[in-house]
């Protein structure tokens, strides 16, 4: 029974309802009116009388939840389908269609679709993606909508683009959310056949290969082997053809891969054009067919051959590499060179025209080497190794004597210098009053040729080395004579602490000498020294002991004297005179007009930061340096050493010392002054007394003792 329409019986369909709006249905179009809204909603948004309302995008139901939009829900979720199509193949006689497998992706946050077809490998025609992403629309009369979610379910056909596509299956996250959704999906569906693609699988399967080739994993020997070569000599003796000759080659062997490489040697002005490869890296058949065998190390043997395409060659040699893996695989150890040549012969000498006398010997040879002359080349290291560097001057000092006749020539003394860095010599006269001779420079430093040699040779002259100066030998400077009478200490020094360069400074040779010495000399030697030591001291005068050993008759020098008696000696060095070395300061700095003496006073109270008066010697040393103090290195060294206490030096005294001007010192002799200048001392190595109970014991296994030497026993 129906309720009568009266107030509040019947229900109301605007109650709760809030939006009253009209949709705008005619409009103007070029000036025309036209009906432009014929799918529009009435009022409020509901829809007219017999509308059905078309939406644009998929609908899903409504959830639970935040109302998002949809791009933002499902983004980046897709649904896979897979699916064919059949396309037509005319005018092919083995195949009339063709079954294209491909995958259908629907983009839920925009309702866009995409094709995609699987690459396969040689199938002849493109694949990949077949149709973009994009909005499809659905096929006509329905072209005017799109396809969205609801359109989709498996084993049914869906048109795109005039093309029918067959969904056959999904995946697992497709077919969950399918069915979230209230979708029924239909069973899988089967893909068919393709007739050509089942063609050729049959071909594949009846084919029966003629070498059925194994396998083998290689990737072991090529970790193992990378890298390494066996390398061969060989030759391939091509003679008995026309204009044939002998052909020099290098076969190598790759263990990575057992394949061979030849080379060919070909040697300068043979006539040939020089090829990259004898036969190109590539296995090697034993006989050249395709059934044999191809080589392997163990088939390589020196003096075996090797069927190079019908071309025989024959190994020879082969390197160290080689050997060494033959040797530890296979345990050969004959490798004997197979000789297949005769050896060539020896290459003429070339001879050096003679020295013509033009410029030095060495430039001379120097033109003889090249077209472009070049100057001879100086040895560089030595002269790094032996220059000047610091207190070590590397120069080594003989004073020495003019070997004449004549009387005035024979007391002119000279400073013979040796200069390590280029073997040069230079030669200072010293000055002496009264004698009617000009001191100085007596001969430019340079390398002096030894006497006796042809001047017009084809050999290169020979010079003077440190070996030839020592003291006691006698040596010609450009055709005068001198002999070196004594050395300073530095040269003394330098030639025992290098005593296997210098063998007159060793003094293991020469206590071999006086090892050498007859028994029945021994004795009488034992009894000399008791007779010149009566008070039983053990030491004997330097003159004494000097006469003894140069009467011995054994072979000994000037200079192995001196260092013998250096080794078993009492070395006194002689005082110098503060006085005599404050005035050749002085006479120096007034020379070189040195005026920075209140300069320098500033910088050692500067650094003197206690203000105690003293410096240490090395601050002291580096400021002096750093004025550029015009003194010789021996010279500052001993002034140093004179106002030094300790390892301070007192610089007040030092200064006033080296005052020229406020303190003025004597005036000084030249002599004076060169005796620092060239920091010499010749007073026989510092040699006063010789030990000799300590060198009988070395030297004859003697023991001094308090017995009579009268008593002593000799042969």
């Amino acid at each position: 029974m129906a309720l009568p329409l009266f107030p509040g019986n019947s229900p109301n369909k605007q109650l709760g309802k809030e939006r009253f709006h009209k949709s705008q249905h005619f409009d103007y179009s070029n000036g025309i009116p036209l009906l432009v809204g014929s799918e529009k909603p009435g009022i409020g948004g509901e829809p007219l009388f017999g509308q059905k309302i078309k939406h644009k995008y998929s609908v899903y139901p409504k959830g639970q939840g935040r109302a998002l939009p949809s791009w933002v829900t499902f983004d980046k979720q897709v649904l896979c389908f897979e699916a064919y199509f059949q396309e037509a193949v005319p005018e092919v006689q083995d195949e009339a269609y063709r079954i294209r497998k491909c995958k259908i992706y629907f983009y839920l946050e925009d309702d866009t679709m995409q094709v995609v077809e699987p690459e396969y490998k040689n199938s002849g025609i493109l694949q990949g993606t077949l149709i973009h992403r994009h909005r499809i629309p659905l096929p006509p009369p329905n072209n005017d909508q799109f396809y969205n979610i609801f359109h989709f379910n498996i084993n049914q056909q869906m048109v795109l683009y005039s093309r029918t596509f067959t969904v056959t299956n999904c995946d697992t996250f497709t077919r969950n959310f399918l069915t979230k959704l209230g979708v029924l999906l239909n069973d899988p569906a089967a893909v068919p056949d393709d007739p050509y693609s089942s063609l050729r699988n049959q071909i594949k399967k009846n084919m029966k290969p003629l070498h059925p080739y194994e396998r083998h994993d290689t990737l072991k020997q090529f970790l193992e082997h990378d890298r390494q070569v066996l390398r061969f000599y060989c030759f391939w003796d091509n003679t008995g053809s026309m204009f044939g000759d002998l052909r020099e080659l290098i076969l190598h062997y790759f263990l990575a891969d057992d394949t061979i490489e030849i080379q060919e040697i070909i040697s300068p002005n043979s006539g040939r054009d020089h090829v990259s490869k004898f036969l190109h890296r590539s296995k090697l058949p034993k006989t050249g067919a395709v059934h044999e065998d191809f080589y392997k190390d163990c088939d390589l043997t020196i003096g075996g051959e090797v069927n190079v395409w019908g071309r025989t060659v024959i190994l020879t040699d082969c390197d160290d590499f080689t050997k060494d893996y033959y040797r530890s695989k296979y345990g050969i150890e004959d490798f004997t060179p197979v000789q297949y040549k005769t050896p060539a012969a020896p290459p003429p000498p070339r001879l050096v025209p003679p020295y013509n006398g033009f410029g030095s010997e060495e430039d001379s040879l120097s033109s003889c080497q090249g077209l472009l002359p070049k100057p001879p080349q100086k040895d560089f290291q030595k002269f790094m190794e032996k220059d000047r560097c610091g207190l070590e001057s590397n120069v080594l000092n003989f004073h020495a004597k003019m070997v004449t006749t004549d009387p005035v020539d024979r007391e002119r003394l000279f400073i013979i210098s040796f200069y390590l860095c280029d073997d040069s010599i230079s030669v200072f006269e010293c000055p002496q009053r009264n004698s009617g001779v000009i001191g100085g420079r007596f001969l430019e430093r340079g390398r002096v040729k030894k006497p006796g040699q042809e001047l017009f040779k084809r050999e290169l002259s020979e010079y003077f080395t440190a070996q030839d100066l020592y003291v006691g030998a006698t040596v010609c400077l450009n055709s005068k004579h001198f002999q070196l009478l004594d050395a300073d200490e530095y040269t003394f020094n330098y030639m025992e602490q290098r005593d296997e360069e210098f063998p007159k400074a060793n003094v293991g040779t020469i206590l071999s000498k006086l090892r050498s010495i007859p028994k029945e000399k021994q004795g009488e030697v034992k009894k000399f020294l008791t007779l010149s030591d009566p008070h039983n001291t053990g030491f004997i005068p330097y003159e004494s002991f000097r006469t003894l050993l140069m009467g011995l008759d054994c072979g000994l020098s000037e200079h192995e004297v001196l260092v013998l008696c250096r080794r078993f000696s009492e070395c006194e060095q002689p005082e110098v005179d503060v006085g005599l070395m404050l005035a050749v300061a002085q006479d120096l700095l007034k020379k070189k007009h040195f005026d920075k003496l209140p300069e320098l006073a500033r910088a050692f109270t500067y650094h003197d930061q206690h203000k105690t008066g003293r410096l240490s010697t090395k601050e002291t040393r580096t400021i002096c340096k750093a004025f550029q103090l015009p003194l010789p290195e021996n010279l500052l060294r001993g002034l140093l050493s004179k106002f030094s206490d300790g390892d301070e030096i007192d610089y007040h005294a030092f200064l006033a010392g080296i005052n020229w001007v406020e303190h003025p010192a004597p005036t000084v002799m030249p002599e004076d002054t060169l005796k620092f200048h060239v920091n010499m001392k010749f007073d026989a190595g510092g040699v006063k007394n010789v030990n000799y109970s300590t060198l009988l014991g070395d030297v004859f296994d003697f023991s001094s003792s308090n017995s009579d030497p009268l008593t002593t026993t000799t042969t």
